[in-house]
């Protein structure tokens, strides 16, 4: 690629294959430093995958208080996950709401990753694709940083407003 050249893809590009990554970010925990990622890559994207997540030993000590921030994936829902959740009365889960991804920052994570070894990576198959994600997390966990908003609260509800504002100006000129 050249400056100012727009990347693309040849009409031949292969996909071989794809993986589902359940993951989180540590906040601040005794023993795990504050932005480390945990992760799991699986075959598939539904709720016995997102359960076997869940039981992996994360050594969190016994009584703190885990908030698990998810989105509103159908998997994250399911009977078999509200029954794990309420047999541990010191995991707590919240959901973020539709169409608000940015507010749940594992996914700024997935947007990092996505941007870093997904889009422009070459994987010839899926155990290449899995590696390359893992590495990218030991990279990340070698120096964990906590994401970090740099925005002022007044600064997005203003932007919201903003876009608010113009999507019912074009609804009435249309109407």
């Amino acid at each position: 690629m050249r400056p100012g050249q727009v990347e693309r893809r040849t009409h031949d590009y292969e996909r071989h294959g794809t993986t589902t990554l359940f993951a989180g970010l540590m906040a601040a925990v005794t023993h795990v430093k504050a932005g480390c990622v945990i992760g799991k890559c699986m075959s598939r994207h539904r709720a016995q995958e997102f359960r076997k997540f869940l039981d992996e030993k994360r050594n969190v000590p016994i009584g703190l208080g885990v908030h698990v921030i998810m989105d509103n994936a159908s998997s994250h829902k399911t009977r078999l996950i509200r029954n794990w959740f309420a047999r541990r009365p010191h995991w707590h889960q919240h959901f973020t709401p539709t169409s608000s991804s940015w507010v749940n920052q594992v996914e700024r994570f997935f947007a990092l990753l996505a941007e870093k070894q997904i889009k422009r990576g070459a994987h010839k198959s899926v155990k290449e694709l899995i590696a390359a994600i893992e590495e990218i997390m030991q990279q990340r966990n070698a120096n964990p940083k906590p994401i970090r908003w740099t925005k002022p609260a007044d600064d997005i509800l203003a932007s919201i407003e903003r876009f608010c504002r113009r999507t019912l100006d074009t609804h009435a000129l249309s109407a």
